[in-house]
C-alpha cells in the first residue's frame, strides 16, 4: 500500500463549529499530506488545453483539475451537515476555506479577547492536591497551546 492510499483511508478531521483554530491546523496538514493544499491556498486557474495538446499537457491539465476537485471534496467531508449546508454552493476549495475562516476564526478583536481570557485562566491555575505534576503541566501546556493557535505567544 503506498503512502497516499494509506493516508486517504484516514478520515479528515470533522469541523462542527467549535475549535476552529485546531481544526484548521489539522485540516491544512491533512490536505498538505494528500498534496492538495496548493489547490486550496492558491486557487489557481486551470488553463485550457491548446489545439493539439501533448500527452504531458493533457496529464498536467487533468492532474490540476483533479486536485481542485479532491480538495473541495475533502473540505465537504470535513464539516458537519449543518456547516455543509452553508458552504455547498461555493464553487472552489479556496472559497470554502476563506468562508470558514471568516465565519469561525473571528476578527482580531475577538481573538485578542480570547487570548486575554486564556492568559487570565493560565495565571489563575493552581495544582490540585489529587493531580500529578505531569497532569498539571499538561493543563498549563494546553492553555499555552490554545493561545499559540490564536496567533500570540505567552511571555
Amino acid at each position: 500500500m503506498d503512502a497516499e492510499a494509506g493516508l486517504s483511508s484516514i478520515a479528515p478531521p470533522v469541523f462542527d463549529g467549535d475549535n476552529y483554530q485546531i481544526w484548521a491546523v489539522r485540516m491544512e496538514t491533512y490536505l498538505d499530506a494528500l498534496d492538495l493544499w496548493e489547490a486550496v491556498e492558491e486557487d489557481y486557474e486551470i488553463p485550457t488545453l491548446p489545439a493539439n495538446p501533448t500527452m504531458a499537457q493533457i496529464k498536467a491539465h487533468k492532474e490540476k483539475k483533479t486536485k481542485k476537485s479532491k480538495a473541495k471534496a475533502c473540505l465537504f467531508a470535513a464539516v458537519s451537515a449543518t456547516i455543509f449546508s452553508r458552504i455547498m454552493s461555493l464553487k472552489t476549495a479556496k472559497e470554502i476555506w476563506d468562508f470558514l475562516k471568516s465565519e469561525y476564526e473571528g476578527d482580531e478583536r475577538i481573538r485578542g479577547m480570547q487570548v486575554l481570557n486564556l492568559i487570565r485562566d493560565f495565571e489563575m491555575q493552581k495544582m490540585k492536591e489529587t493531580e500529578t505534576i505531569k497532569e498539571y503541566a499538561d493543563r498549563l501546556l494546553g492553555i499555552a497551546n490554545r493561545v499559540r493557535l490564536l496567533g500570540l505567544r505567552l511571555q
